[in-house]
């Protein structure tokens, strides 16, 4: 099941990644359902001020 989240403007985003060419992974949010991920579970999502989430590492 992929990740999606409604911010607090009622829009809804979905969890994706792409990898880097040293091989990092890259998680970003598009309101694009197509080639959605599932959050991983070391992750959770916060929002930004402007209403975008992004992904932070839990501690």
């Amino acid at each position: 099941m992929a990740y999606s989240h409604k911010n607090s403007k009622g829009q809804t985003y979905w969890l994706h990644n792409r990898v880097t060419p040293k091989g990092a992974k890259l998680f970003f949010f598009s309101k694009d359902e197509k080639d959605s991920i599932d959050l991983p579970d070391i992750y959770q999502v916060i929002e930004g001020p402007t209403g975008l989430p992004m992904v932070k590492r839990k501690q």
